[in-house]
């Protein structure tokens, strides 16, 4: 692969004036993140040391970059250690040959070397740069010689700052400090370039915003704007990553209404921008995206007082359980509108989009499922549902009840606390059922009082569509009744065989 870059070159062959206007001086540590930098190499000075002494005694600079120096200056916990060096790989193995405990090579292609010493696991790559033709989804890798050239071509400025090895040498050519403590995500150099370099540094982007709670540049919004039909050649696998990535961070609603407001939304999730329906003053009703937001942080907020993790089944479901009420909107007499099985509607197209994005089919389907239930509750009134009805609610749900009690409270938006009130007291009360039936009937597990075994032996029939048809009436007995007893449920077998003529 060519050298792209020589040691004090513009890598991107950008003219001095825009270089200088986008990479302000480096700025200083204060005392506070000092220690930080000093307490992260604490942990894991004697490899990283070693590492440093090795590749210097060998002519070759070594540095720990990106992602571990920001989250370090911010007081994030870091977990990944990324090192950046000129070696090329084949050098870089050379170097750790009989060092590193263990080494893979499985990005080999991309530069990459990985390792293991000590039990801190880091990753090495060659100074590079990635970028794409224009209708290629892999990218193609370039090799350089000088740090300062692949910090150049990091997708943010807060991403290009990096600590040289030995010695612990802070170094931000690209103003990532000042940033950083700005909270705003500008590229090292034209955003345009960046995007063109890798175009899922549009979704990073949105990404970072929900994860870090900054701030978008104006020149980074306006490139991610115009270029974000661009996603369509990065792979439909990298693109749910850094989704999923934004949907388990903290402010996931900030990264959402970027994507549908910069139009990015239009390329990964065109189903999200499309609940923005119009309103107006004969067809009144609630803004399907607004309201689904809401339902996304109240769902995220129900999380937390519940002890749960962040839940991406769970998130995904808040934020698509309405992409159904576009497709079945109806204006009917008296100003007044309905969505019509939504939930049936939006259950399939969360489905179809969500495997698109590649995700695996148990998300896929348990998403699916929570959006097709998110409604049922809503015919359960005043509590005079029959036990057997919430016994079918709960077997229904089977292991998602916990988050379809999570979706289904979070889905309450209305403004009219009495109305707000007398939901959350009817969820109470079917919850307490809930818990009451599955101390006595262990309701997540819910057969048949006979087994397959026992229903052949007693109809005196082998296996056939006959054992399935007999299997689901006990079912719905058991599910009406409760336990009922083997003799008693042979009995209506028998009963319902002669009903049948089977």
């Amino acid at each position: 692969m060519p050298n792209t870059a020589l040691p004090g070159e513009n890598p991107r062959n950008v003219p001095d004036a825009a270089v200088a206007a986008s990479s302000p001086a480096a700025g200083e540590l204060t005392a506070e993140q000092q220690a930080a930098i000093t307490e992260l190499f604490a942990s894991i000075d004697t490899v990283t040391e070693e590492l440093g002494e090795r590749f210097a005694a060998a002519g070759h600079e070594l540095a720990l970059v990106g992602g571990p120096v920001r989250d370090a200056l911010i007081g994030r916990p870091v977990h990944d250690f990324d090192l950046t060096t000129d070696a090329v790989p084949q050098t870089v193995l050379r170097l750790v040959e009989g060092w590193a405990d263990s080494v893979w090579t499985v990005g080999i292609d991309f530069g990459t070397v990985g390792l293991r010493k000590k039990g801190l696991q880091v990753e090495i790559t060659t100074y590079r740069s990635e970028s794409y033709r224009p209708k290629s989804r892999k990218p193609e890798v370039s090799y350089g010689t000088s740090l300062r050239g692949d910090l150049v071509r990091r997708d943010f400025t807060v991403n290009a700052m990096a600590v040289r090895l030995p010695g612990h040498a802070f170094t931000d050519p690209f103003g990532g400090l000042a940033d950083l403590k700005a909270g705003l995500l500008r590229t090292p150099g034209r955003p345009q370039d960046s995007f063109t370099d890798d175009p899922l540094r549009i979704m990073r982007a949105v990404r970072f915003a929900a994860q870090l709670g900054f701030a978008l540049a104006p020149e980074v919004a306006e490139a991610a704007a115009g270029m974000a039909d661009r996603l369509s050649i990065v792979s439909a696998e990298r693109v749910r990553d850094e989704l999923v990535k934004l949907l388990l961070s903290p402010d996931p609603r900030r990264g959402i209404e970027l994507m549908v407001d910069l139009g990015i939304a239009d390329h990964v999730l065109p189903e999200v921008p499309r609940m923005r329906l119009e309103i107006d003053e004969h067809h009144r009703h609630k803004d399907v995206y607004e309201h689904s937001l809401t339902v996304l942080d109240q769902a995220i907020a129900l999380e937390r007082q519940r002890g749960m993790e962040p839940d991406l089944v769970l998130r995904l479901a808040a934020l698509l359980h309405d992409v159904g009420k576009p497709k079945t909107r109806a204006f009917e007499s008296g100003g007044r509108v309905t969505f019509h099985h939504h939930e049936v509607v939006g259950a399939s197209m969360s489905k179809s989009r969500l495997s698109a994005l590649r995700f695996p089919k148990d998300v896929v389907a348990d998403v699916g499922r929570l959006v097709a239930l998110h409604l049922r509750f809503h015919g359960y009134g005043k509590g005079e549902w029959t036990d057997s009805a919430v016994r079918r609610y709960a077997r229904d749900a089977g292991p998602l009840l916990e988050r379809l009690h999570v979706l289904t409270r979070a889905d309450c938006t209305t403004r009219n606390r009495r109305k707000a009130a007398s939901l959350a007291r009817a969820y109470d009360d079917i919850e307490r059922r809930i818990e009451r039936l599955a101390e006595e009937e262990e309701l997540n597990s819910i057969r048949p009082d006979l087994d397959g075994n026992e229903i052949q032996e007693i109809l005196d029939v082998g296996p056939g569509p006959v054992i399935g048809k007999a299997w689901r009436f006990l079912l719905e007995l058991r599910l009406e009744n409760g336990p009922m007893g083997k003799e008693a449920a042979a009995a209506e077998l028998r009963s319902w065989a002669e009903r049948h003529g089977d």
